[in-house]
C-alpha cells in the first residue's frame, strides 16, 4: 500500500484523481498501517492534513457538537467533490454522530502534551492555516506550511515567553467550489470551534492569546472570535492580526525584495510561492506558474497583499483568474522566501510582546 498526501497536491491534480480513491481524515497523526485488513484498501490511498485537537481525549477538547460540526463540513466538502470513499480515523472510544463516516483504530491516538502552571502565564500562539488550491504550482497546504513556520518561529524567537499549538490546518474559504481540494469550514463552525478552544485554555489558566492566521478567508472569522472572547472573558487578552507582513515594518520588508507590481501579491503570487520555495521547494512546481494580475480593478477595491480602497466585497474568484492565482507566482525564489519568513518572525514578535503588556497593564488597574 502507498499514500499520498493529499494537501502536498496541486488542484488540478486534486481533479485528476479517480473518485473512489480512499481518503482518511485522522484525529491526530496515527500510524495508517494499523488500518483494518477486511477494509480491503487498495494499493494507493489518500492522506488528509490531521486535525490535531478537539476530541475527546485529544488534551484540548471542545464540546462535541461543536467538533462534530467541523468534521460534518470537512466530509461534506470532499462528497461535493465527487469522492465517495471517506473514512474519519477516530481512536477506540470516541464516537462521532452516525451520519460522520468514522473508522475506529486499536491503540491509543496522539495527544496535545499537558500545559504546566508556568505555560498559563506565557502567550497561547494559535497558527490557523487552510488546506486549499494555490493555483496549478503550488500545494494545497500553503497557507499551513507558512503559518506554522511563522507562530512555530516566533515562539522560538522569545524563549519562556510564548508557547505554540499545533497548526490547524483547515479554515474559511466561500469560494470553495471554484476549484477542487479546496475547503470550507463554514464560518460559524470555524468561529465556534476557535471560541471554544479559548474556552478550554481559559479553563486551563491562559490569559494571553495570540491568533494567527495564514489565510486571508480566516481573518474577518478570527475578529469575531476575539471580539466574543473579549466579552465573554474581560480578565484575558485575546488578539488577532490580519495575515503577516502587513504592518509597516512588515510592508517595508515586502517592498524591499518584491518584484511585481501592484496585484502581484494576492494568492498563490510572489510572497507565498518565494516562501513555499523557502520552506518546502519540493512541492513547489514553478514552471507550471501562471501570473495572474488582471483583477476587476476600481480605485477603491483591487487586489494586493494589503486589499486596498475602501470596499470590501467577496465577489466569485473566476471573474479575476483561471488558474486560481492573483498575482505573479513565477517570479517567487527561495532566497526572497528565507528574507520574508525572517521578517514576518520579527513582526508578529513585537505584538505578542504587547500582548503580555496589555494583559498586564490592564490587570494593574483592575
Amino acid at each position: 500500500m502507498t499514500a499520498f498526501r493529499f494537501d502536498e497536491m496541486t488542484w488540478p491534480e486534486i481533479a485528476a484523481l479517480p473518485r473512489d480513491t480512499p481518503l482518511f481524515l485522522s484525529l491526530g497523526n496515527v500510524e495508517y498501517a494499523f488500518l483494518p485488513t477486511e477494509l480491503q484498501i487498495p494499493q494507493t490511498i489518500g492522506l488528509l492534513p490531521a486535525i490535531p485537537f478537539g476530541w475527546p481525549g485529544s488534551g484540548l477538547d471542545v464540546p462535541a457538537q461543536i467538533f462534530e460540526a467541523v468534521v460534518r463540513n470537512l466530509v461534506s466538502n470532499l462528497l461535493e467533490d465527487g469522492f465517495t470513499n471517506i473514512h474519519v480515523l477516530v481512536p477506540q472510544g470516541v464516537h462521532l454522530d452516525r451520519d460522520i463516516p468514522q473508522l475506529p483504530l486499536p491503540g491509543s491516538f496522539p495527544r496535545l502534551p499537558g500545559f504546566s502552571a508556568q505555560d498559563s502565564g506565557k502567550v497561547l500562539i494559535a497558527p490557523i492555516g487552510h488546506t486549499e488550491q494555490h493555483g496549478y504550482h503550488a500545494p494545497l497546504c500553503t497557507d499551513t506550511l507558512i503559518i506554522e513556520a511563522i507562530g512555530q518561529g516566533t515562539a522560538q524567537a522569545v524563549p519562556g515567553q510564548a508557547v505554540c499549538l499545533p497548526v490547524f490546518p483547515y479554515g474559511v474559504s466561500t469560494h470553495r467550489r471554484s476549484f477542487p481540494g479546496t475547503f470550507n469550514v463554514g464560518g460559524r463552525a470555524f468561529e465556534d470551534f476557535w471560541l471554544a478552544v479559548v474556552d478550554t485554555l481559559v479553563m486551563c489558566g491562559f490569559r494571553r492569546f495570540y491568533l494567527m492566521s495564514g489565510h486571508g478567508g480566516n481573518s474577518s472569522f478570527l475578529v469575531n472570535v476575539v471580539k466574543y472572547a473579549g466579552e465573554k472573558y474581560p480578565h484575558i487578552f485575546c488578539a488577532t492580526a490580519f495575515l503577516y507582513l502587513s504592518g509597516p515594518q512588515g510592508v517595508a520588508a515586502l517592498e524591499a525584495k518584491r518584484q511585481s507590481g501592484t496585484g502581484g501579491m494576492g494568492h498563490a503570487c510572489e510572497l507565498e510561492t518565494s516562501l513555499v520555495l523557502h520552506l518546502r521547494p519540493d512541492l513547489v512546481h514553478l514552471e507550471q506558474a501562471v501570473d495572474e494580475t488582471d483583477f476587476i480593478s476600481t480605485p477603491s477595491y483591487y487586489m494586493d497583499w494589503i486589499e486596498g480602497g475602501t470596499l470590501t466585497a467577496n465577489p466569485p474568484w473566476e471573474d479575476d483568474t483561471r488558474t486560481g492565482a492573483y498575482g505573479a507566482g513565477s517570479l517567487g525564489t527561495a532566497e526572497k522566501g528565507k528574507y520574508w519568513l525572517d521578517a514576518a518572525i520579527a513582526e508578529k514578535s513585537r505584538p505578542r510582546g504587547e500582548i503580555q503588556e496589555q494583559y498586564r497593564r490592564r490587570s494593574e488597574r483592575g
